[in-house]
């Protein structure tokens, strides 16, 4: 669960975006607009989340706690191949990037997501291929 602060940032972050005026939006450059449409797409992707699953019990335990470099580092070394090694340090990074602004609990899937992809000895990746920035 979220602890009071972060939801107080996540709903001024939002009321922030929900206060363009309409008009000014369509003033905006295709840049600016697109940033809109892709924090809205997440906070919707967090409500539609925050739905679906309900927060931790209180007499819960927690999970013991690790680094976002450790993450990296098991899966790049789980992945068993260079190039998949490779994507892991970008998918992690994006993964960090956004993790402030959803539940532990959504970060947590995404995390078995990108272990589930890098593991899939089906799925090879061109080399070279490049990854989409955030």
């Amino acid at each position: 669960m979220r602890s009071q602060l972060e939801t107080r940032f996540m709903d001024d972050w939002v009321r922030n975006l929900l206060d363009v005026d309409p008009l000014a939006l369509g003033q905006m450059d295709q840049d600016h607009q697109s940033a809109l449409r892709r924090a809205l797409a997440l906070r919707q992707d967090v409500e539609a989340f925050e739905r679906r699953w309900s927060g931790p019990t209180t007499d819960e335990v927690p999970m013991p706690t690790f680094s976002w470099s450790q993450l990296e580092r098991q899966l790049a070394d789980l992945a068993g191949d260079p190039i998949k090694s490779a994507m892991a340090r970008d998918l992690v990074s994006g993964t960090r990037k956004l993790s402030r602004f959803k539940p532990p609990e959504m970060v947590l899937r995404e995390i078995l997501c990108m272990t589930w992809a890098l593991l899939d000895e089906g799925f090879q990746p061109e080399p070279g291929g490049g990854a989409e920035t955030l």
